[in-house]
């Protein structure tokens, strides 16, 4: 059985990633803060094991360096789990928003066997990057800040345009040294897909806008996407505002 593209198995994947912050909230809360860590920090890792399955699963390491925004997360959920850092944790709950767009859009792993390593490591580390973030604010180990969403999207976008430069240079290095992938073609680096599409909604950004500037198109969705995050804090401020003397 495959995975699919919105399949009936597709969708129940979906409800079972969102089901899991409710399992791993009510399963933890009231725990204290070390068995609280004795469980997220491991499938935090989740994220680490799938960059490894990747660099050396597909006999392709340059086309699966750790340069996708979900790599950014595998490697930092893992201290905010550890250390509780409110910066860092904030902007986990925008990076959480690309992990569930790797569940929805996943076109690129739909024809996955579903009990095959192929789907346990991006499904699995897919769900805990977009998990654990939100509980973590569940349990009151990260405090939401609306302050963060500044830097939170200042951060994103400037690790984009390092990522897409570092694409750039990678595929001059290619193709000057004509290094080909396994499947004879020349490697091409389209980390955090700043070149080319790899799903229907970054080919129509692409058509609008062209190569890097159609992420600055999502940008009005992240930014509504965190208002809502922090529409209580941002009320809770403009209340306590009102209230405070003049």
């Amino acid at each position: 059985m495959t995975w699919g593209f919105f399949t009936v198995t597709h969708i129940v994947t979906l409800l079972l990633a969102v089901a899991t912050i409710f399992i791993l909230h009510y399963a933890l809360r009231g725990r204290s803060h070390k068995t609280q860590t004795a469980v997220l920090f491991p499938l935090s890792l989740l994220g680490i094991a799938s960059i490894t399955f990747n660099l050396l699963a597909w006999g392709n390491p340059w086309e699966n360096l750790p340069l996708h925004l979900c790599a950014f997360n595998a490697f930092t959920l893992p201290l905010v789990v550890l250390k509780s850092n409110k910066t860092f944790g904030n902007v986990l709950l925008l990076w959480c928003l690309g992990a569930l767009a790797a569940l929805v859009l996943n076109n690129e792993t739909a024809d996955a066997e579903l009990f095959s390593w192929t789907f346990f490591f991006y499904y699995f580390p897919h769900v805990m990057e977009f998990a654990i973030p939100i509980v973590l604010v569940s349990l009151g180990r990260v405090k939401k800040d609306p302050k963060c969403i500044l830097s939170s999207v200042a951060l994103t976008m400037g690790i984009y345009t390092c990522v897409h430069f570092i694409n750039l240079g990678l595929n001059s290095f290619f193709a000057a040294h004509n290094i080909l992938a396994p499947n004879g073609e020349l490697v091409f680096a389209n980390y955090m897909y700043s070149l080319a599409p790899n799903n229907p909604l970054s080919e129509l950004l692409i058509r609008i806008a062209g190569q890097y500037w159609h992420m600055y198109l999502a940008l009005p969705i992240l930014v509504v996407y965190l208002l809502l995050v922090y529409i209580p804090e941002i009320i809770h401020y403009f209340k306590n505002r009102k209230k405070a003397p003049v």
